[in-house]
């Protein structure tokens, strides 16, 4: 084969590729964002109002939506509610507060040193499987039925998840980086603070995420062991008197703390971590 024919043969087959498309993502309107996000709950609430109005649903089965926003108004009104949200959110936060903190401190000890792992990491694991609704009854013979056993228990709740994730994250931490930052004279307290920490950044606000979740979720828990103030006892008055409406507004407000949780940690997470905002595209 001469260098002619062979040399148009190779001019065919490069004109015959097809120039890849790179497919880039647009970013949507965040109204028309926002407007999606919207539908699905609002199609809920026209189904529920429909069904009330319609007689599907009776208010001892379930109250309308407009008699739940009559039941705001009332509890509102009277100043339960506000009263409720407080003692509720203290017990929250406190529980979530002391559940974050032992959760990092371990998380960190057990990812950064190999003896730490050996003393911790298996009963850590271990407690990590059991469920914390089956710890209730004991909580309550050691602390009795107060606010003590109640903080307790979300802070057991919330201590796995921050920890399972923290141990994660430190270990994740390029070793080299952390031999670099000790021959450049940092110490214990500043490598953690000024290296590991901000490495294993994604990992801590992962863990923060489930954690606030299941705080949310061990409130309720803990608020139903003889509560004398809070959501909790608001809906056990109602449940005694059946009224429907203040039962849908103490669910409709633990569903509104675990949305506010979640929204918290996004904002964290483009605040602490703009680049991951911006390399999604959305």
């Amino acid at each position: 084969m001469t260098a002619g024919p062979a040399l148009e043969e190779r001019a065919a087959e490069v004109a015959a590729l097809v120039t890849p498309r790179v497919a880039q993502a647009r970013p949507r309107p965040r109204a028309l964002s926002l407007t999606l996000r919207a539908i699905g709950p609002l199609a809920l609430l026209g189904a529920w109002s429909a069904a009330s109005a319609g007689g599907l649903l009776t208010p001892d089965v379930l109250a309308s939506p407009a008699d739940v926003v009559r039941a705001v108004g009332e509890l509102w009104g009277n100043g339960q509610l506000g009263d409720a949200l407080t003692v509720s959110l203290t017990r929250s936060g406190l529980g979530l507060l002391f559940g974050l903190t032992a959760g990092l401190l371990l998380g960190v000890t057990t990812g950064l040193s190999r003896l730490g792992e050996e003393l911790l990491d298996s009963p850590m694991q271990v407690l990590r499987t059991v469920p914390f609704l089956a710890l209730v009854p004991l909580f309550m013979v050691w602390f009795g039925i107060n606010e003590t056993a109640k903080v307790v228990i979300i802070a057991v709740a919330t201590t796995f998840p921050m920890y399972v994730n923290t141990a994660q994250g430190v270990r994740g931490v390029d070793r080299k980086l952390i031999e670099a930052a000790r021959a450049f004279g940092l110490g214990r307290l500043a490598l953690v603070r000024e290296v590991v920490l901000p490495a294993a950044l994604p990992a801590l606000l992962a863990g923060l995420r489930l954690s606030m979740t299941l705080s949310v979720i061990a409130l309720i828990a803990a608020e139903e062991i003889n509560s004398t103030a809070g959501i909790g006892y608001l809906m056990t008055q109602a449940q005694n008197y059946a009224r429907t409406d203040i039962l849908a507004v103490c669910i409709l407000i633990y569903g509104l703390l675990g949305l506010l949780a979640d929204l918290l940690v996004r904002l964290l997470e483009r605040v602490l971590m703009p680049w991951r905002a911006t390399g999604a595209g959305r």
